[in-house]
């Protein structure tokens, strides 16, 4: 009775929070009794949630978005940033402070821009009063710069790492990676993006002015108690943490006000575990130039695009041929209104969108390859594991070769409540999407990859190579998920 009353209390307090996961239907070749736990009756209303989703409040527009500074690089020799994780106060709501923690400021980070061929130097500063990483999401680089749960600074420390750009033209982004304690920081506030360009992007006539027809939107979900306040600990979920409340780029009731031209909209879903499916309201296509890693082959005509954590994509609307612009706006699936759009008299750049935009391809000796790795996802709350294991920091799960492609088998298990999505991601390296289920991957995630989606009783298979070596991370993004040791270890030498 203790259990079921404790359930009601949660579920009263509304912080049994739901992200729109997909729960299967289909339950056979499930044998219970290979399950890893027992899941009693409380241990699955956080579970069950996510088959109800806690709708958003829609944006009444009534703050122009706020677009994230761009980082000045240090006047010294090399390209050097510096960094700092900082805590402040930040006024979300009018005329209210709420604590918050930032990156070079009170409240999410700049964007740092680096060009393919820049030998970076960054200056990493913890100032906040307990320890954190500073990891680089999508960056391909050797593990002891890529922050993961080891690169610890306590508070007051600082840290100079240096890496090479190789890879090509991308929207990455940086935030936190503490064991324990990334959806946390993530929530209250570290998250920050990056540019990657080269001398291709910067050739293909893209829209590219940044805060004027190419927008970062960096998606998160929060709950804010009776004085406006972020407390974590009071609507944390173990299955993942979601909120009623849409911030975009730090701003509440956001609209974003749009020339009659073509924009760029770098989507970033930075939020600890609610999916996305963006659409516009008026029922108009976009297209798709972009996934997490670089540009796609050519665009792909969309009316909708879902986005898992951590998951970019690039998208382009073209704002002079959408004819009904009153009350226009980025939805979500379920007509929340997420982004109202202001549309102009004006005409804007005269930019176009490519019909060749990259020459990414599946080799046919990746076709061919051999599976040397399988991995199974499966649990819930604090019961998640990878192959049956939860995270261990002591122990290698996994080797590899550097520079050596191999094929990777990815099984997101049901359990006895159907399942849900489990969004995978790589530390240090971007993939290729072989194949769904056996079946070739749509032509919007034909293209680089870091993270992916993989849906209960789906199996996915990737080509994976890493540049660098060291020891690098693999779990899935629902940040709480993460903390609860749904990662594993894998060795690249």
């Amino acid at each position: 009775m203790k259990k079921i009353a404790l359930a009601s209390i949660i579920m009263g307090l509304g912080i049994i929070g739901a992200c729109s996961q997909e729960k299967s239907n289909d339950m056979k070749g499930m044998d219970h009794s290979t399950m890893n736990h027992e899941m009693d009756h409380d241990k699955m209303k956080g579970h069950e949630s996510h088959s109800n989703v806690v709708r958003l409040n829609d944006s009444t527009g009534g703050n122009e978005l706020k677009i994230p500074a761009v980082l000045e690089r240090d006047n010294e020799k090399g390209i050097v940033y510096t960094v700092k994780a900082q805590k402040g106060n930040t006024e979300i709501f009018d005329g209210i402070e709420t604590k918050t923690n930032g990156y070079n400021g009170s409240f999410l980070g700049p964007m740092l821009r680096f060009e393919k061929g820049d030998k970076v130097k960054i200056r990493t500063i913890n100032e906040l009063d307990e320890p954190t990483t500073f990891h680089w999401h999508g960056l391909e680089v050797s593990s002891d710069v890529d922050g993961g749960p080891y690169d610890i600074l306590k508070p007051g420390e600082e840290k100079e790492i240096e890496f090479e750009v190789t890879q090509e033209a991308s929207t990455l982004w940086f935030h936190p990676h503490p064991h324990g304690k990334t959806s946390e920081q993530v929530y209250n506030g570290l998250a920050g993006l990056i540019y990657i360009e080269d001398n291709h992007s910067k050739g293909l006539g893209l829209p590219n002015d940044y805060g004027e027809n190419d927008f970062p939107l960096v998606f998160q979900d929060k709950s804010f108690d009776d004085k406006k306040q972020l407390n974590y600990n009071a609507v944390k979920n173990e299955d993942g943490t979601i909120g009623d409340t849409l911030l975009i780029n730090g701003t509440l009731n956001p609209k974003l006000t749009v020339n009659k031209e073509k924009v760029r909209l770098r989507l970033l879903n930075g939020s600890n575990a609610r999916n996305y499916t963006f659409k516009l309201n008026s029922g108009d296509s976009f297209l798709q130039i972009a996934t997490d890693g670089g540009f796609l082959n050519e665009p792909v005509t969309l009316k909708e695009i879902t986005l898992t954590p951590s998951e970019r994509a690039e998208i382009v609307v073209n704002f002079s041929q959408i004819k009904k612009v009153n009350n226009l706006a980025l939805i979500n699936e379920d007509g929340t209104v997420l982004l109202p759009f202001e549309v102009t008299d004006q005409n804007g750049v005269n930019s176009k969108v490519p019909e060749k935009l990259n020459d990414f391809s599946l080799a046919d000796k990746e076709l061919t390859l051999p599976i040397t790795k399988k991995l199974e996802l499966f649990g819930m709350m604090n019961m998640v594991t990878i192959n049956g294991k939860k995270f261990d920091p002591e122990r290698i799960d996994f080797t590899q070769k550097q520079e050596v492609t191999e094929v990777w088998e990815i099984y997101n298990k049901p359990d006895m409540m159907g399942g849900m999505i489990h969004p995978f991601h790589i530390h240090g390296a971007q993939f290729k999407i072989i194949s769904r289920d056996g079946k070739e991957p749509p032509e919007n995630e034909q293209g680089w990859k870091d993270s992916i989606a993989i849906k209960p009783d789906e199996t996915v298979r990737i080509a994976v190579q890493f540049k660098h070596n060291g020891v690098y991370m693999i779990h899935c993004h629902i940040l709480e998920h993460e903390d609860n040791g749904m990662m594993a270890r894998i060795k690249v030498d």
